[in-house]
């Protein structure tokens, strides 16, 4: 449409004045006022809804709102005014029933009247900022019916009377305790806690106080907790129900200090029923209720993960303490894994896998394990007890899991060194003498030790496996370009072991019997023409035999003995009796190892293939042996062990620990060059800090020990004291 052809439309005011009636505002209202009273009177079904809102639009159009507002207000007030003498007039239990039931006249009343008076609400209101009509029929209740002096402390009280019945096991109408607390809310916040949350908080923390302290004189802990637990969980009941969802923390909390935080440390240490007498008799449900209740209040965890730590140090120290219990190696460690498992099992099932728990316990475990030196050893035994033959009916599962635990304990020892010391003669004895379990044990094992500490910590093990594969190829060709001249005789098996990768001692070979004596020549020759720049020496202090040997009647009998028993037996091959003397003579066996010899020949019941005089378990040098005719045996393989101590020895031990501090001292010296060339300069008490923390996943260095070591690299110039502060060290390049 072009803009010639638009027409614009203009409204004009009336031509004449509009006159109104004098007494138009009076009538109208008089109707208005009318209906508003029958709706309250319940007669609104013969009202014109179209002509009483035309009837308050007009006096609104006619600049009479104020008149109506005022009207409106005055009106609703006597209303109220009566009904709150109706409800003040009922009577016990129909007390609330009654102010429902108004309360729900007077809703359906107001929305009547809003529908009525919707133009005033829209535009007298607020353009006179009034309250609207909603508002103001909430607020006009609250005023007259809910803070009437004879209602408001009864309403109350009567509220706070049901919610103690129901506490102490009755029966009340939550639909009618719904419609009351939704009714305070309706009228706003400040009512709903002001007039019934907060005195309700307080009843309740009385409530509570006084029944914490009834149960806590006659229940025990276990009893206490499910009755606290029973109770909070009635209150987040009781909220859902009909109270405002807002309030469920602030009673919980209530209940949260007067039954858990006022009692904590109470509870905790209750005696014959408290935290230490749950953990003792795995009671994780008890355990897992607590550990639900005390996280709601603070230093709730804590207060549990404290008692738990004490107890489970004082319980370890104990037992790596006592010696009756670490008389047995494996026993002990068995113990210590039994101890862990249980504990794993309630943190687990009780305390939700909480870090700080097992963090908790991590630490304990670590700080008494390392109270008793001798723990890599016996960590040690235990894995080659389990290798030889502890595992043999286990899954390869299983296994791994028995693996796995020892690496947990191993990761608490704060001297991996010993450890590993250890575990290398142990496995070296186990690979010689053929006694492992499994080879894929031995290498899992390894593997995980090379993971948690790295190549270096494992590449001496690695190359024990590697010489043993090697060893095993060249008995092979051995055998095909010597097996000619060999003949019927004795059966050889060399392991070559490679100096540094085993933890061989200097020992000096003793005498083996002359058919033996000749193949290890031929092997000698062999093993070195096919080798060059090698030299070999015989370890004889760790080899093994197989003898046949006839006794009494042609019984016969496979005897698997040392190399050092080996010797000593075929010496009987030409003699009926030899003395300790003669027999050292011939074999030039050390003394210590020949007695242990002899011991294990002739004095262990069931394998004494030699008889002794004097019958006593000591060797003297004037003893003498004869060979047992009458041995016997229900096997026909008879394995006769040495006899030694399972663990080391006192000299033994100190030996082993002097080994270990020699093998440390380039290690703390390598740590503190390497520090230094990349500090160049360093004080000394920051030098012990980082070689500690670089050398803690393998031991913990001794400050003493590291500050020997700087001043024998100052010796040897690799560092110079710094001439401004003595206490400083600059790294010489």
């Amino acid at each position: 449409m072009s803009d010639q052809k638009r027409r614009n439309f203009q409204i004009e005011a009336f031509k004449h004045r509009v006159v109104v009636d004098p007494q138009y505002a009076d009538k109208t209202w008089k109707i208005l006022e009318h209906a508003i009273h029958e709706i309250y009177n319940h007669n609104a079904s013969g009202l014109s809804f179209e002509e009483l809102y035309r009837n308050a639009y007009n006096m609104v159009l006619h600049k009479f709102g104020e008149k109506l507002y005022s009207g409106l207000v005055l009106t609703m007030t006597t209303h109220l005014k009566e009904i709150s003498k109706s409800v003040e007039a009922a009577h016990g239990g129909s007390f609330l029933e009654e102010l429902n039931r108004k309360w729900a006249d007077h809703n359906k009343a107001l929305q009547m009247i809003r529908d009525i008076l919707m133009y005033m609400d829209r535009t007298f209101v607020p353009s006179t900022h009034k309250t609207p009509v909603h508002d103001l029929g909430l607020n006009l209740w609250r005023d007259n019916v809910i803070h009437s002096s004879n209602i408001q402390t009864r309403l109350l009280n009567t509220i706070l009377e049901l919610i103690l019945r129901e506490r102490t096991g009755e029966v009340i109408n939550r639909g009618l305790m719904r419609n009351i607390i939704e009714m305070l809310m309706d009228l706003g916040s400040t009512v709903y806690q002001e007039d019934f949350e907060k005195p309700f908080l307080e009843v309740s923390a009385d409530f509570y106080r006084l029944e914490s302290q009834q149960y806590i004189e006659c229940c025990d802990c276990g009893d206490y907790l499910k009755k606290a637990e029973r109770r909070l969980n009635e209150e987040i009941e009781r909220v859902t129900h009909y109270l405002d969802a807002k309030s469920e923390s602030k009673i919980t909390n209530v209940v949260e200090k007067e039954m858990i935080a006022n009692h904590m440390q109470r509870l905790v240490h209750m005696e014959n029923s408290g935290l230490v007498n749950m953990l003792l008799d795995d009671k994780y449900e008890d355990l897992g209720r607590m550990y639900n209740l005390f996280r709601r209040v603070p230093n709730g965890l804590s207060t549990i993960r404290d008692v738990m730590t004490s107890h489970v140090r004082d319980t370890g120290k104990q037992l790596v303490t006592d010696p009756e219990r670490v008389k047995d190696p494996v026993e002990f460690v068995q113990r210590l894994l039994d101890e862990k498992d249980k504990y794993d099992m309630i943190i687990s099932l009780a305390f939700s896998n909480d870090k700080t728990f097992q963090n908790a316990l991590n630490s304990s475990f670590e700080y008494f394990i390392n109270l008793n030196a001798r723990s890599p050893e016996f960590i040690s035994l235990f894995v080659d007890d389990k290798l030889r033959k502890g595992l043999k009916d286990f899954s390869e599962e299983d296994v791994e899991t028995v693996l796995d635990k020892v690496m947990m304990l191993f990761r608490y020892l704060q001297e991996k060194d010993v450890f590993e010391k250890y575990y290398k003669q142990h496995l070296a004895k186990r690979l010689l003498s053929g006694k492992t379990l499994s080879d894929e044990a031995e290498r899992s094992l390894v593997v995980k030790l090379k993971t948690e500490c790295g190549y270096q910590f494992t590449c001496k093990l690695e190359g024990m496996f590697t010489d043993m594969k090697t060893s095993q190829d060249t008995m092979q060709g051995f055998y095909a370009s010597q097996g000619a001249e060999i003949g019927d005789g004795p059966a050889l098996v060399v392991q070559v072991l490679t100096t540094g990768s085993w933890p061989t001692q200097p020992s000096p070979p003793c005498n083996l019997p002359n058919e033996l004596s000749t193949l290890c020549e031929m092997f000698r020759s062999y093993y070195l023409g096919t080798h060059t720049g090698r030299r070999l020496s015989w370890q004889t202090n760790m080899g093994t035999a197989d003898i046949k040997a006839t006794f009494g009647k042609g019984q016969k009998h496979e005897l698997n003995v040392s190399t050092y028993q080996m010797c000593v037996l075929m010496l009987f091959n030409n003699a009926d009796r030899l003395t300790y003397k003669e027999i050292e003579q011939a074999t030039e066996i050390p003394a210590t190892d020949l007695k242990r010899c002899l011991q294990s020949l002739a004095c262990v019941k069931g394998k004494n293939v030699l008889r002794k005089e004097p019958m006593s378990k000591d060797i003297g040098d004037n003893d003498a042996f004869l060979f047992h005719e009458k041995f016997t045996s229900k096997f026909y393989k008879v394995k006769i062990g040495t006899v030694v101590a399972q663990k080391e020895s006192e000299p033994e031990k100190q030996e082993t620990r002097q080994r270990v501090e020699e093998d440390r001292k380039p290690q703390i010296e390598a740590a503190i060059v390497r520090i230094m060339k990349s500090r160049k300069v360093l004080d000394h008490n920051n030098i012990i800090t980082e070689v500690t923390k670089q050398l803690q996943s393998r031991f913990l260095p001794n400050p003493v020990e590291i500050k020997k070591r700087i001043e024998s690299l100052i010796e040897r110039d690799f560092l110079e004291r710094d001439n401004a502060d003595r206490k400083s060290y600059r790294y010489l390049a």
